[in-house]
Order: C-alpha cells, then structure tokens, then sequence
C-alpha cells in the first residue's frame, strides 16, 4: 500500500485548495456581470449568458481535475500502474484523475491518450489540459496535467514519485511535443 501520512495529504490538499481558488479567482475576473432574470434579453445577452455557463463548467472541471491531481502528490510511479494503491505511471496518473474527477474513460497509453481531444496549442494552454512529451526516444511516450503558470503534474520515472514541474525546464522544453484538451461529452454546446 502506497498511501500518504495524514499529515502530509492534508497539506497535500491544502495545496491543491489554494489553486483551485487560484482558478476560481481567475475565471472571476473573467466573469461578467449578470442580467437580472426578469429583465428580458436580447440575442447577444442570451449568447453571452450560455457562454458564462460554459465557463461555469469549464472552471469547475479544470478545478476538479486540478485538487483531485494533487492529492496524488507523492504516489510512487509504477510502470503499468493505474491505482494510488499500486503506483502509478504517466498514463495511469491521468486516466485515474480523469475518471475520479469527471467520470472520463481515457485509452491506457500516453501515445493512444494523445490522439482524444482536440489539439491546443502552447499559448492556449489551460489548467486540465494534456502536455505530451518524448521521454523514450518516441512521440507522446510521456503525458501530465497542465496546472496553470507553466506548471504540470506527472508521474515521471521508476523510483520518482507524483509531482510538479515548470514547463520551462530545458529538459521538459526540448521534449514538448504537444497538448490536448479533452472534451467533456456532457458540457453544454455553444448555442447560436
């Protein structure tokens, strides 16, 4: 068993509450201010009110994908593992946020887990977006969790453990091969 002391996962989980509320703050400065119900709406007021939904949504999920990837924090990496219990390797890191977070099945592989979603490109990058890199000599062998201000987590090697690293490392610079958002099936569509 491969589970945290109490003491560490609570601060472990304390981390992860301050970014959230790093991501809740944000998309607050991004909010607008909202029409009253009674009021009656135009065409772009409406547009404008579903696109708020949305990204009601969008912020939650990237929170939800964000504390629950946290909490990982310290998990041994294991090659072929999926559960906290065992260990876990890139792949099962995310695959295992994905579904405790949203519900989202994703493919075993970092290579298969690269070809879902749709592409976004580095300066568009938002927190629970995918970041691919070519760790073994091969495209997408490794995937983390984008957290915000060029950070992510990941699980990275035999004998590391979960953690958090800046994009702008050399290393992980000269190795980025990509990113991916995955689309959730049960986010509102943009309505016209």
């Amino acid at each position: 068993m491969n589970l945290k002391p109490p003491l560490i996962r609570i601060r472990i989980l304390a981390q992860a509450g301050v970014l959230a509320a790093g991501l809740l703050v944000s998309h607050a400065a991004l909010s607008y201010e909202a029409i009253p119900a009674q009021a009656p709406q135009s065409k772009a007021q409406r547009a404008l009110a579903k696109l708020h939904d949305m990204t009601d949504h969008v912020t939650s999920q990237a929170s939800d994908l964000a504390v629950e990837a946290m909490s990982m924090l310290g998990i041994k990496y294991r090659y072929g593992g999926n559960t906290p219990e065992s260990g876990l390797d890139c792949s099962g890191l995310v695959r295992y946020v994905f579904k405790v977070a949203l519900g989202t099945d994703l493919p075993r592989t970092a290579a298969e887990i690269s070809r879902v979603g749709e592409k976004v490109s580095p300066r568009d990058l938002k927190p629970g977006d995918l970041v691919f890199y070519n760790t073994l000599r091969r495209g997408f062998s490794h995937v983390g969790i984008y957290l915000g201000d060029s950070k992510f987590i990941h699980s990275p090697h035999t004998g590391g453990e979960v953690r958090i690293e800046s994009m702008n490392i050399a290393y992980w610079k000269k190795r980025f091969n990509g990113a991916r958002r995955i689309i959730d099936p049960d986010a509102p569509e943009p309505q016209e």
